[in-house]
């Protein structure tokens, strides 16, 4: 009897400590960054700077969320992508959010896209917010971009869960050797740009599996193709995937071995 007392008391002390410590690390943000090679001599040292997932909501802090916003400017990066997913799903929280939204700076400008989550939320609330707060929306839409004398595609689709994604938007006026970016709040949407001239997509709404195995794997991961485009880079010949954890939390207000992340796109030899 006495030791099966310890054996109880021993797993309520270490659910314990997992819980504490998930709790600790769904704000223990890192930086991620990823080197992609590039033939462009005029586009090599363009870095980026990604944001996914920010889920403000009642987990997910307006004070955690602005050191998130000083953390990507202090990066000093040429551009600023959003991909998505700025509230959990209650309209209330989309001011908010994108009040301090505002205050991110980059020379080339901020563009971001919308998750399945602002469409819960309010579609159209979320784009006019973003457009007061001086993000460009990429949702079917595409820029050129200048960076050293020479030029890039930006682009993005709509999302793939609730609206209608179109390619063409982006990749109309583009020709083989023009290098293209392609925002997807939805890392899914790899198995459609893969057969299109784009060279990287940088998606969210996986959040890394949020709640993991260790890092090794993912009970549950919100893609049709699991475990692949669970976080990472992802490669499809051309095509470049690189799936980022994103910053908040939805359902849960835990993170397990899948630490918030900012991602960092540098372009190298």
């Amino acid at each position: 009897m006495v030791e099966d007392m310890w054996i109880i008391y021993l797993l309520l002390a270490l659910v314990i400590i997992v819980v504490v410590y998930a709790l600790f690390e769904k704000s223990w943000m890192k930086l991620k960054t990823y080197y992609v090679k590039i033939n462009r001599p005029n586009l090599k040292g363009l870095r980026i700077a990604f944001i996914s997932d920010l889920h403000h909501s009642e987990y997910v802090s307006i004070r955690y969320l602005k050191k998130v916003v000083e953390r990507v400017n202090s990066l000093k990066t040429d551009v600023i992508i959003l991909g998505g997913d700025y509230v959990s799903s209650k309209e209330k929280y989309i001011e908010p959010v994108f009040s301090i939204l505002k205050d991110l700076k980059a020379p080339l400008g901020v563009y971001g896209v919308i998750g399945n989550h602002d469409f819960e939320a309010a579609k159209a609330k979320v784009l006019q917010a973003m457009q007061k707060a001086g993000i460009i929306s990429l949702d079917n839409e595409s820029y050129w971009l200048k960076y050293n004398n020479d030029k890039f595609k930006l682009g993005g689709i709509a999302d793939i869960m609730y609206d209608l994604p179109n390619i063409n938007k982006t990749i109309h006026d583009v020709e083989n050797d023009d290098y293209v970016i392609l925002v997807s709040h939805n890392p899914d949407y790899a198995e459609v740009a893969k057969d299109y001239p784009v060279d990287l997509m940088v998606s969210g709404h996986t959040h890394g599996g949020q709640i993991t195995l260790f890092g090794l794997y993912a009970p549950v991961i919100p893609s049709k193709y699991k475990q692949k485009y669970r976080s990472g880079l992802i490669k499809h010949g051309r095509l470049h995937t690189i799936v980022s954890h994103g910053v908040g939390v939805v359902g849960l207000p835990f993170r397990f071995f899948a630490r918030p992340e900012i991602t960092i796109i540098e372009f190298t030899d």
